[in-house]
């Protein structure tokens, strides 16, 4: 079929063993969030497709996973290269998807991506190879010698499986690892954004791996595409970005094959705010991390915990800041919506002050067909509350005060959940006193959201299993082996 042409949007499609399809069952719509209008149909993988992928993966392996690291590197790049010369197209397609604002999709996920291949590709060359030598009494009547080393392989066919959030950053963030090692891939996006990686696939098919190195199916989770590939027995790894439900739901399908598994799952995030911190970086920040893509990012922060000293001037400014935006995207779907809505609902019931928000937006156009809901900041809740406790994953914070360093640890802890937190102090000490207390994967102190792509990623808890980034990921990706030789 024909391939995407710039200015005309992306025809999204399946991409198996070289070829671009959309056989399979039926189609579905493809909505645009903004404004609701249904903007193109999606094909819906079948049992058939999703085998076709996998057999086309298995295919790839030899060819792929004996290519040398100066060949894996260089077609890292290359798709790196891929990306940035169509960038304007991913931005678009970005954008179409999710709604996001452009600066956001051209500023961070666009980047990301191709960063996500040139960091791999350099990361391939700096990979140690360990060895031992090892003394063995007894042998030729005295002392003989072993020498161990350690080489890593590729563990075969691995299904990736990524949200509708930050499509085609968390994409690439599993798919850059895994090629890198030497796997071969079967992609699957969320139903809700499969334009950045139809658009991908045409950029690795124009790089010019071997055949079937990556393959991309589209359709549902449950009982569809995404369960059809993550319980295929041909699968030898699942990496999956998305709901904790949906991660135990997969792992009790992948123990059938004992299957390993690297899952980044929900977080209902806290910021810890003591008295002694910037006033100003620590009300700017709390609104990047609540409301940064409508709250619609695994990082950003739900409950937030202020030093009761400054409690209510933080909440005054928070609520004030929150009613001041105005460009922010919506919702990826009416159905997400609706479950945003109802969480308001809830917390009303639930017997929370509304500082801000609480509702839906009028903007007097199109937007008013599309699925937005208003950023939104509440104080008055019991730590049990469900608005507190449950992950909402949208545009929606909690702020609730403390009195003492021990109860800010204990509240932030108080949770199922464990991937990230923030602290906001100036005291160096408490600092570092605080930071590793907090349970959860990543603690960012006077800051949010700033990565470096080296560092481990994941979560604790109902969070995730593993870690991704740098030697972390292509420690999941690959499979020590020893050799031992007497010598």
């Amino acid at each position: 079929m024909g391939r995407s042409v710039a200015g005309e949007g992306v025809l999204p499609a399946h991409y198996v063993a070289g070829e671009f399809t959309r056989a399979g069952g039926e189609g579905f719509p493809l909505v645009n969030p903004v404004d609701g209008a249904v903007a193109g149909e999606v094909p819906e993988a079948d049992r058939v497709i999703v085998d076709a992928a996998v057999a086309a993966a298995h295919g790839a392996l030899a060819a792929w996973g004996s290519a040398s690291v100066e060949v894996r590197a260089e077609a890292m790049r290359r798709i790196a290269d891929g990306i940035q010369a169509r960038f304007d197209e991913f931005v678009d397609a970005e954008v179409a998807d999710t709604g996001k604002p452009r600066e956001l999709a051209a500023g961070v996920d666009i980047p990301r991506a191709i960063g996500n291949f040139r960091a791999y590709a350099d990361l391939l060359y700096g990979r140690p190879e360990r060895a031992h030598s090892t003394a063995v009494p007894g042998w030729s009547g005295g002392v003989g010698q072993a020498l161990n080393y350690t080489v890593r392989r590729p563990l075969g066919v691995v299904a990736i499986i990524s949200p509708w959030n930050l499509p085609l950053l968390l994409l690439t963030w599993k798919v850059a690892p895994a090629l890198a090692a030497g796997n071969t891939v079967v992609a699957k996006p969320s139903e809700e954004t499969p334009s950045t990686a139809t658009l991908l696939a045409e950029v690795i098919h124009d790089a010019g791996l071997p055949v079937g190195t990556f393959n991309l199916i589209h359709g549902h989770g449950a009982g569809a595409a995404g369960e059809f590939l993550t319980a295929h027995a041909g699968v030898d790894a699942i990496a999956f970005t998305g709901e904790s439900a949906t991660g135990s739901a997969i792992m009790r399908k992948a123990a059938e094959h004992i299957t390993p598994v690297s899952f980044e799952l929900g977080g209902k995030n806290p910021a810890i705010v003591f008295a002694d911190a910037d006033f100003e970086e620590a009300v700017a920040g709390t609104v990047r991390s609540a409301f940064t893509h409508s709250g619609q990012i695994c990082l950003c922060t739900e409950r937030v915990y202020v030093e009761r000293s400054i409690f209510a001037a933080f909440v005054a400014e928070l609520g004030a800041r929150a009613r001041a935006l105005t460009d922010y995207g919506p919702m990826i779907s009416a159905a997400h919506r609706d479950k945003v809505l109802s969480y308001y609902r809830l917390a009303v019931e639930e017997g929370a002050t509304v500082v801000a928000g609480g509702g839906v937006p009028s903007f007097g156009d199109e937007r008013d067909g599309g699925f937005h809901v208003e950023p939104t900041v509440l104080t008055g809740l019991a730590q049990s509350a469900r608005t507190v406790q449950e992950e909402v994953f949208g545009p929606i914070c909690h702020v609730l005060p403390f009195d003492t360093e021990d109860e800010a640890i204990a509240l932030a802890n108080d949770s199922r959940y464990g991937l990230a937190a923030t602290v906001w102090t100036r005291d160096l000490s408490r600092a570092h006193r605080v930071a590793p207390r907090v349970e959860a994967g990543i603690v960012w102190v006077n800051c949010w959201n700033l990565r470096d792509l080296r560092t481990p990623f994941g979560g604790i808890k109902a969070s995730g299993i593993g870690r991704e980034g740098g030697e972390y990921s292509l420690d999941f990706f690959s499979e020590p082996v020893n050799i031992c030789i007497k010598i």
